[in-house]
Formats: C-alpha cells, structure tokens, sequence
C-alpha cells in the first residue's frame, strides 16, 4: 500500500487493509452547472459549519433528499435567507414509498423523527417552495456568474427565478474509486442509481483482506455508516488471527441489528427520494466531464458506438482528467447505458489506475527501498 503524506510517498505491506473513504454527492450536470455561484448543498453545508461562511444574496436550493431539508433548517437556524426550494422529486413518490414507513418506523424511530422535524421546519420557514421540477438550468449574468435558475413546474409551465447562488443535490452515492484500484468486484444499485462494491457481512470485498465501511460500501446513513466500521473492525481481527469466530459474531450481534434497523429506513428514503430519469439524459450543451470540458452532446454524439466508459473515454476524453471520473462516471455509464438499451451494470465504469489523486515528481522520487515498512 502506498500513500502521499506531507509531500513525502509512503509504503506499507498490509496484512489487511480497510477503505472508510466515504460517500460523495452525486454530480447534478445541469446546463449551467460550471457556473460561478453554483456549487452543491453538501459544499453550502460544510462552509457554515466549518467557517461560518454562507452565499451572499438570492440563494436557491435545487434538489431532492434529506439533505437539502438539513441545510434549509440549519440556514434558518442561522437567520440566513434562501430565496426558494426547486424539489426535484418525481410526482407520486409518497404514496409509492409509504408501504416502507412501518418497517422504517421500527427500525430507526429516531432517525425517522428527524427527518420528519426537518419536513415540518421547511413546511413553517415561509420559504417558496416549488414541488416536482424538472428541466433546470442555471443563466449566467454579464459578470458571467449565476443569475437565475429557469425549471419546467408541475403545471409544466417554464419559470425563472433570480439568483446569486445556487446549491444542488440529488443524493449521495459510494465513492468507489480506491474500491475500483484494488479490483474489487461492484453491483449496481438500481434504486440508488450508483456501483457499489460487492462485501460480505463483515465488510470484506471480492479482494481479499481489503475491507469497507461506512457509505463507501453502501449509502446507508450515519448510523449504519458506525455499525458497518464496528463490524469491519471485528472482521479484520477475525482475519488477522486477533478474534476468534465465535467471539466475533459475539460482539457482532447488537451492530448488525442496527444496521438491519438502518437498512429498512433507507430503503423507505430510495423510495421517496429516487434520483430523476433526468440524471441520465441531461441536455446536449450541459457539460458532463468537468476536468475536460466534455458536454453531453459531444458525449451522446459517440454513446453509441463504445462498449463502455473506457472506450468512450478514447472517443471524448470523458474520465481523462485529473478526477478518474468521480464526477463523471456515473453519468457517463448512465448515458452509454441509454443509449445502448441495456442496464449500467452491462456498461460497467471507469478503469481506475494509480495513483488515485495528483502527486507531484518529488513525492513519487521520495519513494525508494527503505521506505518500506
């Protein structure tokens, strides 16, 4: 295993190795989404906590999931106007996922009482909200930075509100990249719309001795995310000869039951929360590889000819980019998917090669011998 840290490259031979690499937002490529002042609520999020730092002027949340609610409060909370909420979740999705809210109930009482707190505080802020749009697209102003966001309503009317930022979010999904190195085998998750490495019980993958937990195995939430390191944890001592079997399943028990617990009220949240078919067919001038500034259209112009994302990559130099995809790869799937007719998990992903994020000549010269452990 080799690793950066401090400018200086690192090796060490691992007897098992354990991947907490967590979750992303799922990139939203809207026309627009390049724009200064367009960011994701996730970015919102963690600028207020972290630094007391918020959008100045008209902000417009755009998006679907828990999350967008959790920052709308946390905003009010914090006496910080949003101009409007854009809820991007399909029409009919509540009477769809109600048939899951009595498991969810019993599984994870408490997290599902927050989440209804946080419906209850968007429904009392007074703040606008627009439910089930569709077709969004950010307007650039003069200044070439975000102006106003336009969407297709319910009604199927075309509005257009004004805005000095924007906050996207259509879900979380794993982030697969280190999972992918190893050559650890994935799944495509239907409801969740994303690839998943493939694990066991304890979190092991397909590559032996590597395990994963919290949301880089799955998007389970918070919760679920503590369970499944409390369960690696005791799988790798299982492995590396620390537990013994019984011990483990032992020390196992009250874990997996949260997870179970955690695992119904997500499959209520997939239900109510699903990612829009939009996702997968954004419009022709809507830039889908950021990193080389490839658009749908130039993307959907070759779809159709390659086998999978590694061959579209040779045709558009989609994934080419110092990213490997990560906020491309999903949709690129998506679309080659699309246009093929057959299932993401036909299409497969990327080919991720090492190293996984930029390093410099020095860091890769600073790894000799000796610095083996």
């Amino acid at each position: 295993m080799v690793w950066s840290e401090l400018g200086q490259a690192r090796r060490v031979r691992a007897r098992a190795v354990l991947i907490a690499t967590g979750a992303m937002e799922r990139p939203v490529p809207i026309p627009g989404w390049t724009l200064p002042g367009v960011t994701t609520v996730g970015a919102v999020q963690v600028a207020l906590k972290q630094a007391a730092v918020y959008p100045r002027g008209r902000l417009v949340i755009v998006g679907s999931g828990p999350l967008p609610l959790l920052l709308a409060a946390q905003l009010g909370a914090a006496r910080i106007p949003v101009a409007a909420i854009l809820d991007t979740t399909p029409p009919g999705r509540l009477t769809a996922a109600m048939a899951l809210l009595p498991a969810a109930a019993l599984g994870a009482p408490d997290t599902l009482r927050k989440g209804l707190a946080l419906l209850r505080a968007r429904d009392r802020s007074g703040v606008p909200v627009w439910r089930h749009v569709r077709e969004v697209c950010a307007e650039a102003g003069p200044d070439g930075s975000v102006a106003a966001v336009r969407f297709r309503s319910v009604s199927g009317d075309e509005e257009r509100i004004e805005a000095d930022a924007v906050a996207l979010h259509e879900g979380v999904v794993p982030n697969p990249q280190l999972t992918r190195l190893v050559g650890a085998d994935h799944r495509w998750h239907d409801a969740q719309r994303c690839f998943h490495p493939v694990t066991d019980s304890w979190g092991e993958t397909s590559a032996a001795g590597v395990f994963v937990a919290g949301d880089g195995g799955g998007i389970l939430g918070a919760r679920a995310a503590e369970a499944s390191g409390r369960l690696a944890a005791l799988g790798v001592a299982g492995r590396i000869g620390r537990l013994g079997e019984s011990a483990c399943e032992f020390r196992a028990t009250p874990w997996l039951a949260r997870r179970r617990g955690e695992r119904s009220l997500r499959r209520l949240l997939d239900a109510l929360y699903p990612a829009p078919d939009w996702i997968a067919t954004p419009e022709d001038d809507a830039i889908v590889c950021r990193c080389e500034e490839v658009t749908a259209g130039a993307l959907r112009a070759v779809a159709g000819n390659a086998a999978g994302p590694n061959q579209a990559k040779a045709y558009a130099r989609c994934g080419m980019g110092p990213c490997q995809g990560r906020m491309c790869g999903l949709t690129v799937s998506e679309m080659i998917a699309h246009a093929n007719g057959v299932s993401p998990a036909a299409v497969g992903y990327f080919r991720i090669r090492a190293p996984i994020k930029p390093v410099t000549v020095d860091e890769l010269a600073s790894l000799s011998d000796e610095s083996a452990a």
